[in-house]
């Protein structure tokens, strides 16, 4: 690993979209769950509060930011699922990784969020049709982002968070 903010590489779009693809992807997002808890598996009070690297957020923000993006998302799929190409709403994700909630809310309480947030979500992925992955939202920094790219790049987003944190873990010898 190079670069600790990347541990599992920089998120890389697909050449092309296609069914196999798709559903690789939509496996991934079912993992995130399961893949977040067991990498948070046994972390104590003191480690929920250090960085995953210099100037990097901590655990707890981390999964707390997690949960923060997957609702954009997840609403952002809505949105354009049920819009024709509407405009999203950007969010500072660094100022939201400070706000008071962060620091005071215990993180089985995102977890519990991500749990359920991804129950719902993963049902609408399945159930989508090919030509639904095409519709596309407008995002105000990003430009116009079909759901097949935001689907490619939730996939990577989960890894590479839960990868933070196992990288974390396996850096300061955490069991």
């Amino acid at each position: 690993m190079n670069d600790p903010r990347y541990p599992i590489g920089k998120f890389q779009a697909p050449v092309r979209y296609d069914a196999s693809g798709r559903a690789t992807s939509i496996d991934a997002v079912a993992a995130v769950p399961s893949a977040l808890r067991a990498a948070m598996q046994g972390l104590t009070a003191a480690q929920l509060d250090t960085p995953y690297r210099d100037g990097g957020w901590t655990v707890r923000q981390l999964v707390h930011h997690v949960a923060d993006s997957h609702i954009n998302a997840f609403i952002r799929f809505k949105l354009a699922l049920t819009e024709s190409e509407p405009t999203i709403t950007a969010y500072d994700e660094n100022l939201w990784a400070r706000l008071p909630d962060v620091q005071g809310t215990p993180v089985e309480v995102s977890l519990s969020l991500v749990d359920a947030l991804h129950a719902r979500w993963v049902v609408l992925l399945r159930a989508m049709q090919e030509a639904e992955f095409a519709r596309a939202f407008k995002h105000p920094e990003r430009g116009l982002m079909t759901l097949d790219h935001t689907l490619a790049m939730y996939s990577w987003h989960g890894q590479h968070h839960v990868a933070h944190i196992t990288e974390l873990k396996k850096q300061k010898g955490w069991k």
